[in-house]
């Protein structure tokens, strides 16, 4: 079992392989982790692990506490989590390697990263600054029929585009190449695909390519009849969390 030990920053989204992630830093916890990262030099990868949140809040509360308006919260690296940060946590997240890490003159930070590989969350210290946790690296198979699986969920995907542009009375551009390789074809679309955060975990740790794309396609198909079906969708941003302002 290969083990890595990395910087850890829990959000209310899933980050998948390939993916970009937008970051505004504000909150001290993960400015310190920042500050460590920048420590790295730039011609190595600036890496940390971003896991969904099970329950608590990734923002730890900055001001007096309700309903007690003199009682002071909780600070430090977690906060908001409980005193076993492993149980607020989905144990399958994704490593980040940060591209940009742009300190502000107030000193919060702008962060672009991307989603390299999966990993699963062995262990969390909080002894630090900042949460740090000990990973396992977790292999992407391929399963069974993964190609011509991932030839119907693209299918299937732009299907659901052209039904979700309908709905919401805006066309898609059409000149956007997909990818075609399978795993990078199950990321980009579960990451796409208007779901929840628990729904797109179930997809994040799905045990193979082939799997997640089983799952895609009938998600896809099941998705783009109800949306068929319907005049509008007044709620459907609801199931899009924003990227996260930590």
């Amino acid at each position: 079992m290969t083990t890595v030990r990395l910087p850890l920053f829990p959000l209310n989204s899933v980050l998948f392989p390939g993916l970009v992630l937008p970051l505004n830093v504000f909150e001290e916890r993960y400015r310190a982790m920042m500050r460590d990262l920048l420590k790295t030099p730039e011609e190595e990868p600036r890496r940390f692990a971003v896991v969904a949140i099970r329950d608590g809040h990734e923002v730890a509360p900055s001001a007096p506490g309700m309903p007690d308006p003199t009682a002071q919260p909780d600070r430090g690296p977690a906060a908001g989590f409980g005193p076993d940060p492993l149980k607020s946590l989905h144990r399958v997240g994704c490593v980040a390697d940060a591209a940009t890490i742009r300190e502000r003159a107030n000193g919060t930070f702008e962060v672009l990263a991307t989603g390299t590989n999966r990993v699963r969350l062995l262990s969390v210290d909080t002894s630090g600054p900042f949460l740090t946790a000990e990973l396992e690296q977790l292999s992407e198979e391929q399963g069974d029929e993964a190609g011509a699986l991932a030839e119907g969920v693209l299918r299937a995907f732009r299907q659901y585009q052209k039904r979700l542009a309908g709905a919401r009375e805006r066309s898609l551009s059409s000149g956007v190449d997909l990818p075609d390789e399978p795993s990078v074809v199950s990321y980009l679309v579960a990451a796409a695909m208007m779901h929840d955060t628990p729904t797109k975990q179930r997809l994040l740790q799905a045990p193979d390519t082939a799997s997640r794309l089983r799952d895609e396609l009938k998600l896809l198909r099941s998705e783009t009849a109800i949306i068929r079906n319907l005049p509008s969708l007044p709620a459907a941003e609801l199931t899009r969390a924003p990227t996260s302002l930590n």
